[in-house]
């Protein structure tokens, strides 16, 4: 449990609520403060797909299975809509709603989504007198060397990064004019747990291996393995998340363990769980692939009071059952 201000009777909205964070979220409001109304909105999966196969929608009603508040079905695109649902004047918006997919290729639908419709319910928010915590992405760094600071090295390789980049300018532009706002960025990092398997093909590097290691007895990494990346495990991006809601100071922020960890840890940790498996390293095709990542989560610590709790070893730990009962249930259908 997170300390975070009263929540009796307020109005919290989680845009994108049927995915992995949002999902998460949800959870964690009705078990810890069950007095709060809860909203969940999600365009949800219509089995549409980008040219690539991924789902453009990511939205799955097993997300909220046991979830007892409402749940609104819409596109945050609608503007008639979104205006509609916020004349209710939610006190807190947990904005996770977006295409995450970083292999889209068409700019334009990204930019409108997750920027152009991100200002229109930020402006929705505050009008209304309303706190926004959204989802931002290390994707803004690129392959800038790590760490990754806040206001550094921000240049994205993909219409995504370039997508939650703009998000941060407009807020930072939003708040040079009004420090009142209460505006909260998070950059994620390399999220895994539970509730990420309907993520499908971008779904966190260790699921895949584990499911991979269970199946095949074996598993595929680039050469040799040691490319570095911050890995953070969902419990400590909630934390983050409800922390932000009493930030000392609204702007952008770093959400990730502090620590790079390379993909030979991962298997390692893997297999202590999972006994052995092989490995076989391939060549990388990717021209632009990241090869080190890590957050500076120094300004998090003091605006947030965000201290990560769980080290890789301890996330796959608590995440490992899951995974397990993911790799039953896939072999029961083979």
């Amino acid at each position: 449990m997170f300390i975070a201000d009263q929540l009796e009777n307020k109005k919290i909205l989680i845009t994108g609520g049927a995915g992995f964070i949002g999902s998460s979220l949800a959870f964690y409001f009705q078990t810890y403060h069950p007095q709060a109304e809860v909203v969940v909105l999600d365009k949800f999966r219509s089995g549409e797909t980008f040219p690539s196969g991924n789902l453009i929608s990511l939205g799955h009603f097993k997300n909220l299975i046991g979830f007892r508040g409402r749940v609104i079905c819409a596109d945050i695109n609608d503007a008639k809509k979104m205006n509609k649902i916020f004349e209710e004047k939610f006190d807190y918006v947990f904005h996770q709603a977006a295409i995450s997919d970083t292999t889209v290729m068409n700019q334009e639908i990204v930019m409108q989504t997750n920027h152009d419709a991100f200002l229109h319910l930020l402006h929705l928010t505050l009008n209304g007198g309303g706190k926004m915590i959204y989802a931002s992405s290390a994707g803004t760094y690129g392959n800038s060397p790590a760490p990754n600071c806040i206001g550094v090295g921000e240049i994205p390789e993909n219409v995504y990064g370039f997508s939650k980049l703009c998000m941060d300018e407009s807020v930072r532009g939003i708040l040079a004019q009004n420090q009142d706002a209460h505006i909260v960025g998070l950059r994620y990092f390399n999220v895994y747990g539970e509730r990420e398997f309907y993520k499908g093909k971008t779904a966190s590097m260790i699921l895949q291996l584990g499911l991979q290691a269970m199946h095949h007895k074996k598993v595929r990494l680039f050469k040799h393995g040691e490319q570095k990346r911050d890995f953070v495990y969902i419990q400590d991006v909630i934390q983050a998340n409800v922390k932000a809601m009493e930030a000392q100071k609204s702007g952008v922020y770093n959400v990730g363990s502090g620590e790079a960890r390379c993909f030979n840890d991962i298997l390692k940790c893997l297999k202590t769980h999972l006994g052995e498996f092989d490995v076989e390293y391939i060549d990388n095709p990717y021209a632009f692939y990241q090869n080190h990542t890590e957050a500076d989560i120094s300004l998090s610590q003091k605006f947030l009071n965000y201290q990560p709790k769980f080290s890789l070893e301890e996330g796959i730990s608590a995440y490992i059952q899951e995974i397990k009962e993911i790799y039953a249930r896939e072999k029961k259908c083979l």
